[in-house]
């Protein structure tokens, strides 16, 4: 297991690796170009030769782009739903280019009235995204939101059936989890929880978790992050994740609120955790 984070850069991605190391990260996830607009990343042969070299010498582990936050693969609007696939598809290219295992994007939601629907746009904007480069495309489920395509095990089985692509990983967000009705902050609720994945055949597909705590208590349904131990998921739960066999396979991540200096506490806490 490495542990790491959504690390937020000022200057760039360029400027990823320096952050990394003063959060005590391993593993690293990233926005490749702006987390708020439509614009894709661009990287010249140069730029990318760079900072792979520099990704290396720093001896960072595995690393994460995240689609930005306009992506939204089940848009019911034709547009955004097209803007969403190019965006994706272009960062997976980035992906590729720079050396980040995968691109992480989350699994879309539609209008409150047409699941159906929002499914198959899901499915589709996923067969395509994947399609461009080798790179992971790594599926996030969601907290339970209005219209959201996949928030529980079950339906995540369903939509990596559908698409059937082998570049297709799942990342699982603790917050998210426990939002949508999963009981994280207890032992049985965590080995449920996890049982639920291995039983639906995702446990080599689950790449990645989002550890972040929730500030708002189980089935919720709101995506409110909080610091690791403070919140209701709790130390008891997350130590009870973190001896998950399957979640000592990947990389953990926190997303977790705060500057610099609480993603250090954060990791630390989960290091300890880890062993504890």
């Amino acid at each position: 297991m490495i542990i790491g984070s959504h690390v937020r850069t000022k200057g760039g991605i360029f400027s990823a690796p320096e952050i990394a190391l003063e959060e005590t990260a391993e593993a690293v996830q990233v926005f490749a170009s702006n987390a708020r607009q439509w614009r894709h990343p661009a990287y010249s042969d140069e730029q990318a030769e760079e900072f792979r070299a520099t990704w290396k010498e720093a001896r960072l582990g595995p690393l994460f782009f995240h689609a930005p936050y306009v992506v939204n693969i089940a848009s019911p609007v034709k547009e955004f739903q097209d803007k969403s696939v190019e965006l994706a598809r272009a960062t997976m290219g980035a992906a590729e280019q720079l050396g980040a295992a995968g691109l992480v994007v989350h699994a879309g939601a539609g209008g409150p009235d047409e699941p159906e629907r929002a499914f198959e746009r899901a499915a589709q904007s996923l067969a395509s995204a994947a399609e461009a480069s080798d790179a992971w495309l790594i599926v996030e489920l969601m907290a339970g939101t209005m219209g959201s395509v996949a928030t529980t095990i079950p339906e995540a089985a369903r939509l990596f059936e559908a698409v059937d692509h082998p570049q297709l990983r799942l990342c699982l967000d603790t917050c998210h989890l426990f939002a949508g009705g999963y009981a994280l902050d207890t032992p049985a609720g965590v080995d449920a929880c996890f049982e639920e994945v291995a039983d639906h055949g995702l446990d080599d597909r689950l790449v990645l978790i989002h550890a972040n705590d929730a500030k708002f208590e189980r089935g919720s349904r709101r995506d409110r992050h909080e610091n690791i131990g403070k919140g209701f998921i709790g130390l008891d739960g997350f130590r009870a994740i973190l001896h998950t066999p399957a979640v000592q396979r990947c990389a953990v991540v926190v997303e977790t609120p705060g500057r610099r200096e609480n993603h250090r506490e954060d990791i630390e806490t989960l290091r300890e955790l880890a062993v504890a």
